[in-house]
């Protein structure tokens, strides 16, 4: 178990913490939750930087690395939708999508093949962690400034739609990685249909 590995499982196993400390109605609870989704996607560029730098490649590190990514984002953007502050289908969507896209990786991994993330997919987790974040920081704004009673509630509205304007464009994009890895892989695909 190597540390890009570790760094890996750390950023599912604070998956669900932050959805327990995000999801707790509390503007100390939200600035922590901040933190933690803050910290995991770091060790999705740190454990990435480690494993190109150090040239350790592990099937494991293939397979759980984008996993734990889908299930970072998944984890967030429902704990969002729950709440209203997003347009639930966008979120199912990208949902079918990596559940699709995880089922066909593990039984090409099942079948002793391996399917690598593409550079799409990797723009596309990107696009859907910034979008996470400005959500958040949107959160917990809102939360301050109502706190000492200066809260604008016709900002809502405005920031509603921008917000959902910019989840429909990580959509889009998470809909064409989906695309790009059935093209790329069309012959596993093809395989794994027969």
């Amino acid at each position: 178990m190597n540390l890009p590995n570790k760094l890996t499982i750390s950023r599912i196993i604070l998956s669900p913490i932050f959805m327990v400390f995000f999801l707790i109605e509390n503007l100390y609870t939200r600035y922590f939750a901040l933190l933690i989704f803050s910290a995991a996607s770091l060790t999705d560029l740190y454990d990435g930087y480690l494993a190109r730098k150090t040239g350790v490649h592990t099937s494991f590190g293939k397979f759980m690395d984008p996993l734990a990514d889908k299930i970072l984002t998944s984890t967030a953007l429902i704990s969002f939708a729950s709440l209203g502050v997003i347009q639930t289908w966008m979120v199912l969507t990208i949902i079918a999508r990596d559940f699709i896209v995880t089922g066909l990786r593990s039984i090409a991994a099942y079948r002793g093949l391996i399917i690598l993330p593409t550079q799409v997919a990797k723009w596309k987790t990107a696009s859907q962690m910034v979008v996470i974040v400005l959500i958040l920081l949107y959160i917990i704004v809102r939360m301050t400034y109502q706190e000492y009673g200066v809260w604008d509630n016709s900002i809502d509205p405005i920031a509603g739609i921008a917000l959902n304007s910019l989840l429909f464009v990580s959509m889009v994009m998470t809909v064409g990685s989906g695309l790009d890895y059935v093209v790329k892989n069309r012959a596993i695909v093809t395989s794994l249909l027969k």
